[in-house]
């Protein structure tokens, strides 16, 4: 105990004899679970990893194209029925706890699927598998900040989430630069990668289940259908539905790095095998970028979202430069083109969050959100499937495309009014 509470102060910055007793312990579970997450979604990252592996294993482009739309929006979508169910359980740490079971067990399943299925067989498998992971997380989504708020002090949870943060980031960057130096097949790597994604999954249900969470029962309600009735928002107010349309376009930034490790593919091998600087460069961009974009959105959410498209937009006309000047195959062409693309997506991410909770009216801010991330997990959707298809034509012709909707989310966001002063 005396251990723990010397932990729990070097870290969060506060007196264990000022706080409830038992917070430190649940203190650190929080950082050690998040840790284990954060870590696991780097190493299996669907944008680079899976969208590699899958290219690795010779599975059709369109399956490639499917893993981030399936991930993002299969974390959006069910939140609204799968929220009024959590809400109802005495102890919340079980929904969280048994999903991110779910996420570790998935991950076995990908890793089977790789060791033992050829041809398109996999990519089918892989998708249905991530699908059921992206479920358990959006009911981890859901529980997570709910168990938070109820086992720590308001003052020490950013702490608990930042540290979490800054230690994924170690992990991911670790993990980088073993793909760019080890004298090991990338492959031997990858699928390595994917069991201690899977193992650290299944550590943090254990550590996190071990939370010590006061039992408040609520009955179960139909929220969700209240939540359903409110789409009609979209067009009844008039800035609501231009932002998610705005944000809708600016979904490329997210779906648009998998095409990039495609047309590392077409440019042979030897800058398929550039994965690690693919992976650091994305760690890089994020730990570069998120704090400057947050800054900049504090002043005006709407210009981060205009910057973010022009800056997506231009990061993937740059790698179709590149692809076009014969440059792609070299070691620094894509890495380049991705880490500008990774800038603009945390852009995104920081803008279009801000924007959100800064223009709602206080009495509107939660019908607003479930009604945006409905709305963007339908476009993510129908954008990925979209890509998918278009990346038949080949991984130029689908990069173009996510460059014009970048640009046009970045045109309509212009339109957008200030949401803040």
């Amino acid at each position: 105990m005396e251990t723990a509470n010397r932990l729990y102060e070097a870290l969060s910055g506060a007196q264990a004899s000022e706080v409830d007793a038992e917070e430190p312990g649940n203190w650190l579970r929080h950082a050690a679970s998040l840790s284990l997450t954060k870590s696991a979604d780097g190493l299996f990252d669907p944008k680079l990893v899976l969208s590699w592996l899958l290219t690795a294993l010779a599975v059709p482009s369109v399956y490639v194209g499917l893993l981030v739309p399936i991930r993002e929006a299969g974390a959006l979508l069910p939140q609204l029925f799968t929220a009024p169910h959590i809400h109802a359980m005495a102890r919340r740490k079980w929904a969280w706890a048994g999903a991110a079971a779910v996420q570790g067990a998935m991950l076995v399943v990908i890793l089977l699927v790789a060791l033992t299925m050829e041809g398109a067989a996999p990519g089918l498998a892989i998708c249905a598998a991530l699908a059921v992971l992206a479920l358990a997380r959006s009911v981890a989504s859901v529980s997570y900040k709910d168990v938070l708020g109820k086992t720590v002090g308001q003052a020490r949870r950013g702490a608990a989430t930042g540290f979490a943060a800054s230690a994924g980031a170690a992990v991911v960057i670790i993990f980088a630069l073993i793909l760019m130096v080890a004298p090991v097949e990338r492959m031997t790597i990858v699928l390595g990668a994917l069991t201690l994604a899977a193992l650290a999954f299944l550590g943090a249900a254990v550590i996190f289940a071990g939370l010590r969470e006061a039992a408040t029962p609520e009955e179960a309600d139909t929220a969700w259908r209240a939540a359903l009735g409110q789409m009609r928002l979209l067009w009844r107010e008039p800035g609501l539905g231009r932002f998610v349309i705005a944000r809708g376009l600016l979904v490329a930034t997210a779906l648009a790095p998998p095409y990039l490790v495609l047309l590392a593919a077409e440019a042979g091998n030897r800058a398929f095998e550039r994965l690690g600087a693919l992976v650091l460069a994305s760690a890089v961009a994020s730990l570069m970028s998120s704090y400057v974009w947050g800054r900049l959105a504090d002043r005006s959410s709407r210009r981060v979202l205009i910057y973010a498209g022009l800056a997506g937009a231009a990061a993937l006309i740059l790698a179709l430069a590149l692809r076009a000047a014969g440059l792609a195959g070299t070691v620094w062409a894509l890495p380049l083109a991705l880490f500008a693309l990774m800038i603009a997506y945390h852009g995104v991410r920081q803008g279009r969050s801000t924007y959100l909770v800064d223009m709602a009216p206080e009495d509107k801010r939660l019908p607003y959100t479930a009604v945006a991330n409905t709305a963007i997990g339908l476009l993510l959707l129908g954008a990925g499937v979209f890509g998918a298809l278009a990346s038949l034509a080949g991984a130029a012709v689908t990069i173009a495309l996510f460059a014009a909707m970048a640009a046009a989310g970045a045109a309509v966001a212009a339109a957008l009014p200030e949401a803040e002063g």
